[in-house]
């Protein structure tokens, strides 16, 4: 049997739920959907778009940190209530990753938790 080891991050806000932020389980780490709340407050930032983009962005790489210095993104899966914000999605992620990119699936919903307009979540390998 695989182990399985929560993973949490100061720099990243606490499970809203009951499930863990991440999970490592043997060399994959799967992290949960971040959205742009804030981690101290656990409140969500402004309504913009790009705001709470950057902040799930900064969670989600809070987390990955937690992994390890060897820990890469393979693949992330993006939730997004209006889909005219993928530009700009796509423009945040040319900022932090290089190629080769991480694999995406970017998905169009209706609602997400706490009214936030983006969810992303990751599998890093490691």
């Amino acid at each position: 049997m695989i182990e399985r080891v929560s993973l949490t991050s100061a720099k990243a806000p606490r499970a809203i739920g009951p499930y863990s932020p991440a999970v490592r389980a043997g060399s994959w780490v799967f992290i949960s959907g971040q959205i742009g709340l804030e981690p101290r407050s656990g409140e969500l930032v402004s309504g913009e778009f790009r705001a709470q983009a950057e902040q799930a962005l900064r969670n989600l790489l809070a987390l990955c940190d937690e992994a390890g210095e060897d820990a890469q993104v393979a693949k992330l899966t993006v939730y997004l209530i209006q889909m005219s914000d993928f530009p700009v999605l796509n423009e945040l992620m040319g900022a932090i990753w290089e190629p080769p990119y991480p694999a995406r699936a970017v998905v169009g919903v209706r609602e997400l938790p706490r009214g936030a307009l983006i969810e992303i979540e990751a599998v890093l390998s490691v």
